[in-house]
């Protein structure tokens, strides 16, 4: 063997003879790979259709939906086409304009395909891991559409090369775009220009403007996603404009023609389903499999669906909500409602509404230029419809809260305060309880119960906001994702959320922080009843459940949400069942919500007007939902037998001022015993409340605002508070929880006080008739008052704290003379009573 020596180190020369081997070798296996490419490409042509042969089609199934059972159709998708063949002079040039602005504005200066195009497409695509980009000429989509699967395989994108190049040796330029226009499909069965035309503008081609035209070449990059009737609707006029501006920088439209178009109302028809039951859940479901297995397979492949839907509960939600809506017009102006049922324990939604009506004619006032003109029931408000919740979100705050150390019984002054810190009036936020009015010293567990905003805001301030929006988010809302638009307006709903998604997080607390994924669909199966897909639980522990247990607790207490519902208590009330809920009035009218649940079903309804316009604000308007809820959830608690609630362990013993539920807090220096009254923050730093009490609470930017003004409550509901209260205390002295002598008559124990009664006495009225005291109890505290109208019992509240401003409407008849008595207890049954005389002015 021969050896050379070469790059510092020895090599082996191969003998001549393997050389002559390997080169043998190696061209045999070149060949046979060449013979065998080529064998493949003939054998792939010769499988192709001829080009010619553009009515060719597969046998079509249509794909049927159907409730739970299997047993009632639902809704049969299917694919049969709408197709009326155009010359191509025929269509209108700027149709023809801005099918190529949107779709390959170089299709008349180039070949069949753009190997760069395709290249770019093919290195984005690998960098996303994912399709995300498409380098499909007109050609190429005409090859695909007409005559290959849209499955996404190298083999199929070799036969679409294929089939453009002869179609581009066949016909011209002129033709294939022809042949395009006349059979790609624009989503909803169309296929064609003319169809398109017809199922979303109900006229011809020949007569639609440039903005329709534009909006037709919209929907070409994907017509289910891009649908006018679907939830993305608004992302098709976003791609309108879009096709409007390169159209404009083409030189085929002029940007005064471009600007016209945009500003220009784009109406479409009222979508034809056949027969459908359930539209709104039907169609979301429809975009659910469309988005998972394809339009083709869809429309064509005879799938067969058992969907989540309850058929009798989707009966009873449908009859609350038309008959609540009209109910609700009547009286507050709104026009629409929408509900979501959920099974808690799974995530499967049993019944969804979105609207009063699908098939129902458009608002007058809900055409704006430049938008689409939304049809009131076409609108899938449960789902598409992003709405304000007002204190619908307060739970979740309250939660954190606990979550982070206060208790149920930690005490807030509900009394104005200014939460800006900049002392500029163009900041300014200052937040007002839903009835004007403000209660001084209450409870965290009476202010969620009673939907307070000021207590609310504080309790968002002190659960820190962040905190809060990870609770939203982890317990199912999937929208506030926008952080500095909210601020501490959140807790009010500051933000915008889906009805749907409420449900789902309501759901969590119903379980105890844990969250099923939602499902529509619970099995899928092909034309071949192969199984293509089954529902599978899929949870998620949000948190420990302790402090979910708590708002449980809270919110299906009827005694202490009775002093909002007051005579619409007994809508939330039912017997042999425990049921949670809140309500939520966005801070303007617009919006009204109800959610509720019980260990087994969650049930949450809106109600407003799909324009935004304002309901009539009057008397029960913040309670509009609460009726259609009622409707709907007291027929279906029928179906099932009664769980109770799995109920908080006993709290601990707390010992420090306002989180175990004392403000009149008693300090020991040397021996001496002194009286305090101040905002929660100069007890607690808010990031460690349990932690030791601050010694410069001062540091904290919204302590002064806060202190501010529950020292000017205190001045002025506490006799002598300037004189008795909050002297200065040593470096040694302590704060204890210690129970406090009296101090005067207006606070002392087994004494009660009713102050500033209206009407006065001797005063002539008008109805509505509306009482109101001050009541402060001593340290035995309030327990109830009761109110009495021409010596009858018309009201009895349970109340709570040691201060409390009563405000009532009467619902009655005045006489020409009337009297009026408040009688309030305390704890230990201790009374008082204040009677006035008043007239009527008719």
């Amino acid at each position: 063997m021969n050896k050379y020596k070469g790059a510092g180190r020895w090599r082996t020369a191969l003998p001549h003879k393997k050389i002559s081997w390997w080169i043998f070798w190696s061209a045999s296996i070149a060949l046979a790979a060449i013979l065998g490419i080529g064998a493949w490409l003939f054998f792939t042509i010769q499988s192709l259709p001829a080009p010619d042969q553009f009515q060719a089609r597969q046998v079509r199934q249509s794909t049927k939906l159907y409730d739970r059972t299997g047993e009632h159709l639902l809704y049969e998708i299917h694919g049969l086409e709408k197709r009326t063949v155009l010359s191509f002079e025929d269509i209108p040039h700027y149709m023809k304009n801005a099918t190529l602005a949107a779709e390959n504005a170089e299709f008349y200066r180039q070949p069949a395909f753009d190997w760069r195009a395709i290249m770019r497409a093919f290195l984005a695509n690998l960098k996303e891991g994912r399709r995300v980009q498409g380098g499909s000429t007109i050609t190429q989509q005409l090859a695909k559409n007409v005559f290959l699967t849209s499955e996404k395989t190298y083999l199929r994108k070799i036969k679409e090369l294929i089939l453009a190049l002869e179609l581009e040796k066949r016909y011209s330029k002129d033709e294939i775009l022809g042949f395009y226009l006349n059979q790609i499909p624009y989503g909803s069965n169309a296929y064609g220009v003319e169809a398109a035309s017809q199922v979303y503008f109900a006229k011809s081609i020949k007569e639609v403007s440039i903005a329709e035209a534009a909006t037709l070449a919209a929907l070409l990059k994907a017509p289910s996603y891009y649908s006018p009737w679907g939830s993305h609707s608004a992302d098709l006029l976003a791609r309108k404009d879009y096709v409007l501006d390169r159209m404009a920088e083409l030189g085929t439209l002029s940007t005064e023609e471009r600007d016209r178009a945009k500003k220009e109302r784009i109406v479409f028809t009222v979508p034809s389903l056949g027969t459908i039951v359930a539209p709104h859940f039907s169609l979301a479901v429809k975009e659910y499999l469309i988005e998972r297995y394809g339009a083709e397979a869809v429309e064509s492949g005879g799938l067969r669906v058992i969907t989540t839907l309850d058929a009798e509960l989707q009966g009873l939600a449908e009859i609350a909500v038309r008959d609540g809506s009209a109910r609700n017009l009547a009286l507050y102006g709104s026009a629409n409602a929408a509900l979501v049922a959920q099974d808690p324990k799974t995530g499967q939604v049993l019944a969804l509404v979105g609207s009063k009506d699908y098939f129902s004619p458009p608002e007058p006032a809900g055409c704006t230029p430049g938008l689409t003109c939304q049809f009131e029931g076409n609108f899938n408000v449960a789902i598409q419809g992003l709405r304000q919740p007002g204190s619908a979100l307060k739970p979740f705050v309250y939660l954190t809260a606990f979550e982070n150390g206060y208790s149920p019984e930690t005490v807030l002054f509900d009394v104005p305060t200014e939460f800006d810190t900049r002392n500029d009036p163009a900041t300014s936020y200052r937040p007002v309880n839903f009835d004007g009015t403000t209660r001084g010293p209450i409870k965290m567990q009476s202010a969620l119960a009673e939907s307070l905003n000021i207590p609310a805001v504080k309790t968002l301030y002190l659960a820190g906001f962040d905190n809060v929006l990870k609770k939203l988010h982890a317990y199912g809302i999937t929208t506030l994702q926008e952080r500095w638009r909210y601020g501490l307006s959140l807790t009010l709903g500051g933000g915008e959320v889906k009805l749907i998604d409420l449900v789902n997080a309501y759901a969590s607390l119903s379980q105890n922080g844990i969250r099923h994924r939602q499902a529509l669909v619970l099995r899928v199966e092909n034309a071949e009843g192969r199984v293509l897909e089954e529902y599978r639980d899929d949870a998620v522990r949000a948190d420990d459940g302790a402090a979910a247990k708590t708002i449980t607790r809270i919110l299906s207490d009827p005694d202490l949400r009775y002093p909002i519902f007051r005579s619409s208590n007994a809508l939330t009330i039912f017997p042999d069942h425990e049921v949670a809920l809140k309500t939520g009035t966005s801070e303007d009218h617009r919006d009204a919500w109800t959610v509720g649940y019980t260990p087994f079903l969650t049930v949450g309804v809106w109600a407003g007007n799909n324009n935004n316009q304002q309901m009539i604000r009057q008397g029960s308007s913040i309670l509009a939902a609460v009726p259609i809820w009622h409707a709907f959830i007291k027929e279906a608690l029928a179906k099932y037998a009664p769980e109770p609630f799995e109920h908080p362990a006993p709290p601990a013993t707390i010992l420090k001022p306002m989180l175990n539920g004392t403000w009149d807090v008693a300090a020991r220096d040397g021996g001496v015993i002194s009286r305090h009254a101040h905002s929660i923050l100069f007890y607690v730093d808010r990031n460690d409340p349990a932690g030791p009490i601050p010694t410069h609470p001062e540091n904290d930017p919204q302590f002064q605002n806060w202190e501010d003004t529950v020292l000017a409550w205190a001045r002025a509901n506490i006799q002598g508070f300037s004189l008795t209260y909050n002297k200065p205390l040593s470096d040694n002295a302590s704060f204890s929880s210690e129970t406090l002598p009296p101090l005067s008559p207006a606070v002392s124990t087994g004494d009660l006080l009713i102050d500033q009664l209206k009407p006065e006495n001797g005063s002539f009225v008008d109805t509505p008739l509306v009482v109101t005291a001050a009541l402060r109890a001593g340290s035995a505290n309030l327990a109830r008052a009761e109110l009495y109208f021409n010596r009858r019992l018309i009201h009895a509240l349970p109340l709570s704290g040691n201060a409390y401003f009563y405000r009532y409407a009467v619902p009655v008849v005045l006489e020409p003379q009337n009297s009026v008595e408040l009688k309030i207890y305390d704890l230990k049954e201790n009374n008082a009573s204040r009677t006035v005389i008043f007239y009527s002015k008719r």
